[in-house]
């Protein structure tokens, strides 16, 4: 939406389209913000709460579903814990996300959840032998969780680790083994 980037001394400013449509007020508190770095923005934020319906205009990406891993098989996992937890109510599409080592060791992202799309993505990193099956439950567990509970709003701000969503995370079965596994491996 707002991205600024210096090249060969000139500062490049990049905007969302929808950024046509402003006045100059809110224009020149963007000047601003670059200028001061921690210029407070109202009159941007209310611009954009007031064109959010141009930020999801786009259609979400064609999702390839590949659910078969080299140990660990998404559909029968998804499968599995849907039935178990969510009495299958839970409809999304789960998929193995794109190997790339060099993003999998700097974005430690085990799983994502998708709303617009309703995809989970589980990293690829965890279709190993090294990992136990019930911590790649488990990821798949906490991602469906967003996908029955969705985000809810605090204020302002949008939650989607609510003191509820903990609690419901805390009922898997294998909550404290999972947790204990992840522990002992992000100390090695």
């Amino acid at each position: 939406m707002l991205s600024a980037r210096a090249r060969d001394g000139v500062l490049c400013v990049r905007l969302h389209r929808m950024f046509l449509n402003s006045d100059k007020q809110v224009l020149e508190e963007i000047v601003a913000f670059f200028k001061k770095r921690k210029a407070s923005m109202p009159r941007f934020c209310e611009f954009v709460r007031g064109n959010r319906e141009h930020l999801r205009n786009k259609a979400p990406n064609r999702i390839t579903e590949k659910t078969l891993g080299k140990i660990f098989d998404l559909r029968e996992l998804f499968q599995e814990t849907n039935e178990e937890y969510f009495g299958g109510a839970v409809n999304s599409v789960i998929t193995w996300g794109s190997r790339s080592p060099r993003y999998a060791v700097r974005k430690r992202t085990l799983g994502s959840y998708s709303e617009r799309s309703n995809t989970i993505r589980i990293n690829p990193v965890l279709d190993r032998k090294t990992v136990p099956r019930y911590y790649v439950a488990f990821v798949v567990y906490h991602e469906m969780l967003h996908a029955a509970m969705g985000m809810t709003l605090m204020g302002k701000r949008r939650s989607v680790h609510s003191r509820e969503f903990r609690t419901r995370e805390r009922l898997f079965r294998d909550y404290e083994r999972a947790m204990a596994w992840e522990r002992r491996t992000r100390a090695d």
